[in-house]
C-alpha cells in the first residue's frame, strides 16, 4: 500500500503519512513502506529495543522466565493500541512505533532504577525515562552513516515524549513547543499513553498472582476484577488455575478497550476536529475512558500500589536496585576510566563541552542503558571481592 492509499483509509484527524512534519535530517521517502512504518522498523532493529528483553517491568528479569520484561510489556502495549487505533481509523503504524519506543530509555530495575538515577542526577538536570527515550532515538543509537540516532519522524518523537517540564521543553526545539504552548499531541500519541496504562495495570495483576504476591480472592475487592471474575466463573464454574486467571485478565483488558473506543468515538464526534492540527488545539485529550471505567481503572491502580508494589518482597528488590544504581553511578562519575572505552570517551567529550553536567549525563547514559543482569554483573565486578583473588 502506498502512503497515499494508506492515508486515504484514515480519519481526517489521524496522523497522515504524507503530511508528516518530517525528520531532523531530511531523507528520501522510503520504498514500499510508509514513513511511520520506517520508524517502527528502525526502532525494532535498534540496540536499545533488544536490551529491553532483560530489563525489569516489576520483577527482576532473572527471577522467572514468564514475568513481563520491558520488551514484552512494550509489545503488549503495541498490541492493545493497534487494536484501538484500527477501530478508530487512526494511524496504526505510528501508534505501534510510539508504543514500541516509549520505554527505550528506561533504566534497569524498572521505576526503582529510574528513581535512583534521578537522585544521582539531581544536581545535573535530573533523569526522566521519557526524556531518555527521546535521547536514545535522537543521539545515542549508532546505526546510520548520515546521522546519529534513528532520525525518526516528528510525530513519533512527539509521542515518545509523554511528559516534559517547561525548563526541559525550552531546550528541545520543535518537539518541546506543545508543552510551552499547552497543546495536545496527536491522537496516536494519546492512545499510546493510555494503552501503556491498560497494559501494565492488567498484566501486573497476572504477574502478581504468578509470583504469589496476590490472589484472585484478594483481588475480588477491586470492582474491575470482580466484575470479570464473576462473569467467568458464572459461565465456566469448573475453570481453575492459570486458565481462570488468564480468562479474567483477558476480559478486563477487553472491557477497557471497548470503553476507550466508545468513549473516544463520542468525544471526537463532539469536538469534531477536521485535522490533526485541530486535535492539537483541543483543551485536553480526546482519547480516554468513561468516568465510570476510569474510576474502576484508578481503583485497580491503587490496589496494585498498596498490595503489589509495596509488598515487602518487591520493596526488597527495590532496595537492592537502588543500591546497585547509586553505587555504579558514583563510581563511574568519580572515575570515568572505570567505564568501557566508548562510554569513557563520550564522558570526556561531554565534560569538555558541558563540565560536570556533561560527565554526569554520559555516566547516566551508560547506567540507564544497562540490562538488569549487566548492572548486577558490573556491580559484582566492581565491589564484590573475587573468590579467586
Amino acid at each position: 500500500m502506498t502512503a497515499a492509499n494508506h492515508s486515504a483509509a484514515l480519519a481526517p484527524y489521524a496522523a497522515q503519512d504524507g503530511q508528516t512534519q518530517g525528520r531532523r535530517h531530511p531523507e528520501p521517502p522510503p520504498d514500499y513502506r510508509t514513513e511511520f512504518q520506517r520508524d517502527r522498523d528502525r526502532i525494532v532493529h535498534s540496540n536499545a529495543f533488544r536490551r529491553l528483553v532483560y530489563k525489569t517491568q516489576v520483577f527482576v528479569n532473572h527471577e522467572g522466565d514468564l514475568y513481563r520484561t520491558r520488551l514484552t510489556h512494550s509489545m503488549e502495549v503495541a498490541q492493545i493500541a493497534r487494536s484501538i487505533a484500527r477501530a478508530l481509523n487512526l494511524n496504526e503504524s505510528l501508534t505501534e512505533a510510539i508504543c514500541l519506543a516509549h520505554d527505550l530509555g528506561h533504566t534497569p530495575f524498572g521505576h526503582a532504577g529510574q528513581d535512583a538515577l534521578n537522585d544521582c542526577m539531581r544536581e545535573y538536570g535530573g533523569f526522566e525515562h521519557n526524556l531518555q527515550s527521546l535521547r536514545v532515538v535522537d543521539e545515542l543509537e549508532e546505526r546510520y552513516a548520515e546521522f546519529v540516532g534513528l532520525n525518526l519522524t516528528f510525530e513519533c518523537r512527539e509521542g515518545i515524549l509523554k511528559h516534559c517540564s517547561l525548563n526541559n521543553a525550552r531546550t528541545l526545539g520543535d518537539i518541546g513547543l506543545r508543552f510551552i504552548n499547552r497543546q495536545q499531541p496527536s491522537l496516536e500519541a494519546q492512545l499510546a499513553n493510555l494503552a501503556d496504562e491498560i497494559a501494565y495495570n492488567n498484566h501486573d495483576v497476572d504477574d502478581g498472582i504468578r509470583a504469589g504476591l496476590l490472589t484472585l480472592e484478594q483481588l475480588r475487592e477491586v470492582t474491575l476484577v470482580r466484575m470479570q471474575l464473576e462473569a467467568v466463573q458464572s459461565k465456566y464454574p469448573a475453570l481453575q488455575g492459570r486458565r481462570l486467571v488468564h480468562e479474567t485478565v483477558r476480559r478486563m483488558i477487553n472491557h477497557l478497550v471497548v470503553d476507550v473506543v466508545q468513549t473516544t468515538t463520542a468525544q471526537v464526534k463532539a469536538a469534531a476536529p477536521a485535522s490533526i492540527a485541530d486535535v492539537r488545539l483541543q483543551a485536553g485529550y480526546l482519547v480516554g475512558m468513561s468516568e465510570e471505567t476510569r474510576a474502576q481503572h484508578i481503583e485497580l491502580k491503587q490496589f496494585l500500589r498498596d498490595n503489589l508494589y509495596r509488598h515487602y518482597r518487591v520493596q526488597r528488590m527495590t532496595l537492592k536496585a537502588r543500591k546497585v544504581v547509586h553505587a555504579l553511578f558514583q563510581a563511574f562519575f568519580e572515575d570515568i576510566n572505570l567505564m568501557p572505552d566508548e562510554h569513557r570517551l563520550a564522558a570526556a567529550s561531554l565534560e569538555a563541552r558541558e563540565g560536570k553536567t556533561g560527565r554526569a549525563r554520559a555516566v547516566a547514559d551508560y547506567v540507564a542503558g544497562m540490562t538488569d543482569r549487566y548492572a548486577i554483573g558490573e556491580h559484582e565486578r566492581m565491589f564484590v571481592p573475587s573468590e579467586r583473588s
